[in-house]
């Protein structure tokens, strides 16, 4: 894998902060019995992708946010696109999307926790270096 300094490249394809090339997940978001899993420790820079214990309960604030985002971009999807339907349609369209999209929140919503409050910035240095 090419060696990326973009920040945002990296979150969005789940890589370690520290030094962009360690998958964040273990399995694919596609394996649904193991789609949360993560490794204790970046397998090319060694850094902790856990700095404390119960660090990714804060996650849950991200993922109540891209939960809501869901919902209102599905709801106004649905009522534009289908004329203001009945209520059980808003109803099963947002639940459907909602478990669809389970895996992707919840991944990146522990992505972004990491970023924005895990204290660890790229390092090019760690970059160069594999364990």
């Amino acid at each position: 894998m090419a060696n990326s300094d973009s920040t945002l490249v990296s979150v969005l394809q789940q890589r370690c902060p520290r030094c962009h090339q360690g998958q964040l997940f273990t399995h694919s978001a596609l394996n649904l019995a193991h789609f949360t899993e993560m490794p204790p420790a970046c397998p090319v820079c060694g850094q902790a992708y856990e700095p404390e214990p119960g660090f990714y309960w804060g996650a849950m604030y991200i993922s109540f946010a891209f939960s809501t985002a869901i919902m209102l971009v599905v709801g106004f999807a649905v009522y534009y696109l289908l004329d203001d339907p009945d209520t059980w349609v808003y109803i099963t369209a947002v639940a459907i999307f909602s478990l669809l999209l389970t895996p992707a929140s919840l991944r990146y919503s522990r992505t972004l926790m990491l970023y924005l409050f895990g204290g660890v910035h790229y390092d090019a240095r760690y970059a160069a270096t594999r364990r």
